[in-house]
């Protein structure tokens, strides 16, 4: 029988365990956020002319696996731009006190329960918008906070 302060401590090692994120992209294990290149930087808050960056850019190239993040929902397909082009395409995420909106992402499936790590579609070809930028995924927090410590 575990001790009551093994179990706090099990209980504790658990939920931080819970707050971290899967591996967004196949080849980028440790979620390296993209550096800045001749469209901006990565970062959230980075500077974007007349607004902020809102969510966090996961490198990841082009045609790449993009896993989920957490268990949870998918709730609907999210689009970044109003004009359509060749990356105007994502879904909405939410489960697990988490709710995230991923783009440029050709998605498996726009509703449904999805789990940590299964297949969330396919990264759409950036570079055929954005020549000479780091391929990566959006990750943006719905509220719009910071979801860089969860990566």
């Amino acid at each position: 029988m575990l001790s009551f302060k093994a179990l706090i401590l099990a209980v504790l090692i658990s939920t931080a365990l819970a707050g971290q994120w899967n591996s967004i992209c196949a080849g980028n294990p440790s979620n390296i956020i993209r550096s800045c290149d001749g469209h901006g930087c990565g970062h959230f808050g980075a500077s974007r002319k007349q607004r902020t960056h809102n969510g966090v850019d996961v490198e990841c190239k082009d045609g790449s696996t993009v896993y989920a993040p957490f268990t949870g929902t998918i709730i609907r397909q999210v689009k970044p731009y109003r004009k359509n082009n060749a990356i105007n395409n994502g879904v909405l995420i939410s489960g697990g006190g988490f709710c995230v909106k991923v783009f440029y992402i050709k998605p498996v499936k726009l509703s449904g329960s999805i789990k940590k790590g299964e297949k969330l579609g396919v990264l759409l070809p950036m570079q055929s918008v954005y020549p000479g930028i780091q391929s990566h995924v959006h990750i943006q927090n719905c509220d719009l906070s910071d979801p860089t410590g969860y990566l």
